[in-house]
């Protein structure tokens, strides 16, 4: 799907500009900091259908791919980002282990719409990298959404990625957004950062707020 469905849209739209969302599982996480010029890599079958799929989006001069690494949102029925997966389990009655040695840099869904937004208003097509400027472990973003979701206290575990017995995972998928970071009209948040300095009130904590970051 990752691949085929792509392709489709992108032929579809051969004549207007066309944004596919890959992801920084392209990459083997053996280094951190990836920036888009860095050789692909990916340690499993996501990651290489990821980037099977940008390749063929990129076949069009005109079209743009994005790679994105953690996304923290809200959803419509809360079974999309990885901060609902969380609170899923533990309203299940689950322990949710964190990894303390596999990092990320997670960005809100609000600052990845904006960049993106802004992205196509600046007709500059090609491959971008889009992250938190936060480098954190998944032990360290799950301490950091304690006081907006209290729900999880008590029930994070910290692990080591060596407990991993499922498909490869990256240890270390943080990116260098320089690229992107000199189109856009706001400075790309932590994810820390942004969780600390939000003003409203009563909102999705989620969605862009000008001069947050």
């Amino acid at each position: 799907m990752n691949v085929d469905t792509t392709a489709y849209l992108a032929r579809l739209s051969r004549d207007i500009p066309f944004i596919f969302l890959s992801s920084g599982e392209v990459f083997d996480g053996k280094a951190g900091w990836y920036q888009e010029t860095d050789e692909p890599h990916p340690i499993n079958i996501y990651g290489k259908t990821k980037l099977e799929a940008e390749q063929r989006v990129l076949e069009n001069p005109r079209h743009t791919a994005v790679r994105i690494v953690l996304t923290a949102g809200a959803s419509q029925y809360g079974d999309r980002s990885f901060v609902e997966d969380m609170c899923r389990s533990v309203k299940n009655g689950k322990q949710v282990t964190l990894y303390g040695d596999e990092f990320r840099c997670p960005l809100p869904a609000g600052a990845i719409t904006r960049s993106v937004w802004e992205l196509l208003d600046q007709d500059a097509p090609g491959l971008y990298h889009l992250g938190g400027r936060e480098r954190l472990s998944r032990w360290e973003i799950g301490e950091a959404l304690l006081p907006w979701y209290p729900e999880l206290q008590g029930h994070l575990v910290e692990g080591s990625a060596g407990e991993h017995t499922g498909a490869p995972r990256p240890a270390d998928l943080s990116l260098n957004c320089e690229k992107i970071q000199a189109l856009l009209s706001f400075s790309i948040p932590g994810f820390c950062s942004w969780l600390k300095n939000r003003k409203r009130q009563g909102a999705d904590v989620w969605d862009y707020e000008p001069g947050v970051s």
